[in-house]
């Protein structure tokens, strides 16, 4: 799975920079986990650490359970809803909101 084509809605290509819609495909394409659900979340949001303001991104699945948090270093920060699904043609990100 994941290993097609892959595409992006407008809402993402507007929302969310190219460098991060990278990040959560290589997310997937990294996943500790064999099997991977058709399915893959992502919950961005911003936090504060050592008074910085940073990403904060939790990937998740449903089956087999799956998730995984990490922060990383950004100008600037995203708060969305993502999911990314495999069709098995090709694969789709897509805010939560234009689903």
């Amino acid at each position: 799975m994941f290993e097609n084509n892959k595409y992006i809605t407008k809402g993402i290509c507007v929302t969310i920079p190219e460098f991060l819609q990278q990040i959560l495909w290589y997310s997937i394409e990294t996943m500790s986990i064999k099997e991977k659900d058709y399915l893959q979340v992502f919950e961005l949001s911003e936090v504060i650490q050592d008074g910085c303001r940073k990403q904060k991104i939790i990937h998740s699945q449903e089956q087999p359970n799956f998730k995984e948090e990490f922060i990383i270093t950004t100008k600037e920060t995203k708060t969305e809803k993502i999911y990314i699904i495999d069709d098995g043609s090709y694969s789709t990100m897509i805010l939560a909101s234009e689903y």
